[in-house]
């Protein structure tokens, strides 16, 4: 098991800038591959962007590609989303996920996941 805290996130102006930071703790973060989702008030909670164990391959939902930059500093226990270019319809919850089996760069969330850190862009 490993536990999940997210910060960064805020209120913002459209065309804004965001960088979300999750740090891990409990196991070696090193062993899983790591995710953001988000959810909005209303909606299924939705694949953001993932990223490979050793950070060498990334993921993004089509909504965010070349907007968003997910990355991860393994001596740090971190993984990082910066995320340009806001829209408002970026406003959601996001979320942190662990995925020991690797499923999360397909999409799929693994069974670890943060309390999640609220991001709202104002048009």
């Amino acid at each position: 098991q490993v536990q999940l805290v997210e910060s960064g996130g805020g209120v913002v102006q459209a065309g804004g800038s965001l960088r979300l930071s999750c740090a891990a703790s409990g196991r070696t973060f090193s062993g899983y591959a790591m995710g953001w989702f988000r959810q909005a008030p209303g909606k299924e909670r939705e694949f953001v962007a993932a990223i490979s164990r050793t950070g060498g391959s990334t993921y993004y939902a089509a909504s965010v590609k070349g907007r968003f930059t997910i990355s991860r500093d393994n001596a740090k226990n971190t993984v990082y989303l910066q995320m340009n270019s806001l829209k408002p319809g970026d406003t959601a919850v996001y979320y942190c996920n662990a995925d020991a089996l690797g499923t999360v760069v397909f999409g799929i969330g693994g069974d670890n996941w943060g309390q999640g850190t609220q991001v709202t862009v104002s048009s």
